[in-house]
């Protein structure tokens, strides 16, 4: 359902390129839709843990995992449109895009930090990496603000949609840093206690 849920807009922009509805530029609405969306849905991913944890809905866990993977296929489709539809695979090219121009070289670091994810994103990963897999899947958060800021840098005049992307952002990583305060200083006050009961 959330899998079917997410890959819609997907669909949505396949009919409007079928019907010609993708203006006078096909090209950069299908740049700027598929990477608008992955950034969106890795977002959502990242707000899964915040919601459960603020509202107690522990069944929405595994949707990180599910939007996580659909983002990563939006901004694969995004890249690959960057690729073969905007430079015709002339590698050259491409690689002076991401050495040179700023924003390309953001987009490239934040796809280059969910590959390892999505390898990973299997339950035998999980239990064969253990902790490791927690720390290495921190990774998101590092490809989000590559995603915002390559959105920030490529938009020249109306900044309103990557800046509420930056805010949502923002939210997120200031939920994050409460939730890590509140596990220092539960795991301070444990130690606390049993300093304590050891010392009695």
């Amino acid at each position: 359902m959330v899998t079917a849920a997410a890959f819609s807009p997907l669909c949505a922009l396949a009919a409007r390129f079928f019907r010609d509805g993708l203006g006078a530029n096909p090209i950069e609405e299908i740049t700027h839709w598929t990477g608008a969306w992955g950034l969106g849905l890795l977002l959502a991913s990242l707000a899964v843990t915040p919601v459960r944890r603020l509202t107690g809905w522990s069944q929405i866990a595994p949707f990180r995992r599910t939007l996580g993977l659909v983002a990563f296929a939006y901004l694969v489709l995004h890249f690959l449109t960057f690729v073969g539809l905007d430079h015709f695979f002339d590698w050259r090219s491409i690689a002076e895009d991401v050495i040179e121009r700023r924003y390309v070289t953001a987009g490239f670091l934040g796809l280059m930090c969910l590959i390892p994810l999505a390898a990973t994103s299997t339950r035998r990963s999980m239990k064969r990496l253990g902790r490791r897999w927690i720390q290495l899947h921190r990774l998101a958060y590092v490809a989000a603000i590559c995603g915002v800021v390559h959105f920030l840098w490529q938009v020249k005049a109306d900044l309103r949609e990557p800046l509420i992307f930056a805010g949502i952002l923002a939210l997120l990583l200031g939920f994050r840093a409460i939730f890590a305060l509140r596990g220092h200083d539960r795991g301070a006050l444990e130690r606390g206690k049993a300093e304590r009961s050891s010392a009695s």
